[in-house]
């Protein structure tokens, strides 16, 4: 799947909180956290994830943060597209829209 032109956001049954440089995320199942299932992301991850607000595009999170780190865009690009993988995969983040493609 073409990922760079989806828009991403927050599932819509957890939460957050900053600690230590850190984001904590709990899923919550059935009005309960569900503390077998924390996750934490490091300080990167945690600047992708404030970037994901149902607006931009994931190629519009990779633009920013290429601008604030000094990596690599290919890899960057690649290294964001697997966090959003995993994200996904677990259901901390959803799909907002396809806004097309990236420039």
């Amino acid at each position: 799947m073409e990922m760079t032109g989806v828009v991403f956001r927050h599932g819509d049954s957890l939460v957050a909180r900053d600690l230590a440089g850190e984001k904590v995320i709990i899923p919550v199942r059935g009005k309960v956290g569900d503390l077998g299932s924390i996750y934490t992301l490091n300080a990167v991850a945690n600047d992708v994830w404030n970037l994901l607000d149902g607006k931009r595009r994931l190629c519009d999170v990779v633009n920013q943060l290429q601008q604030e780190y000094e990596v690599d865009p290919q890899t960057l690009s690649t290294d964001i597209q697997n966090l959003i993988r995993d994200l996904h995969q677990e259901g901390l983040i959803v799909t907002a829209s396809a806004s097309g493609a990236c420039e």
